[in-house]
């Protein structure tokens, strides 16, 4: 199974932002310098996270963007259903009767990969870098 690329962005982004003091705007092209992407690009995928609720945006000189104060420790899996969306990750392609069994157990497989997901958040990666740093 393979995610996106902007996938990947918004989840180092995600992780960028929760390490960092929560007033504090980080600009478009510091996000972009730190993860070595166009600035353009970055700020599609960082449109998707505002739209989802997980950041904040403010323009200006002095404007960026921020963890948002409503969901300041966002899942894995509330940032990659930001970017991917909820469509399964597997159709089965035949059009056999309504029990497809291959489907039921990707379902199944799906649903447990999403749990994990969804109990894993980014405080625990950025906390975990914390303690690396620190040694």
């Amino acid at each position: 199974m393979k995610y996106s690329k902007a996938t990947n962005y918004a989840l180092h982004t995600m992780l960028y932002l929760v390490s960092t003091a929560p007033e504090q705007l980080i600009s478009v092209h510091q996000l972009a310098e730190f993860q070595k992407v166009s600035p353009t690009y970055l700020s599609k995928i960082l449109t998707k996270l505002v739209k989802a609720g997980m950041i904040e945006s403010t323009s200006g000189a002095n404007g960026g963007y921020r963890l948002s104060r409503k969901n300041p420790d966002p899942s894995f899996l509330e940032i990659i259903h930001a970017i991917e969306g909820k469509a399964s990750l597997f159709e089965c392609s035949q059009n056999h009767n309504a029990a497809c069994l291959i489907q039921q157990v990707m379902v199944q497989a799906e649903e447990e990969m999403e749990s994990f997901l969804q109990h894993k958040k980014m405080s625990e990666l950025a906390s975990q870098m914390r303690e690396a740093h620190s040694l």
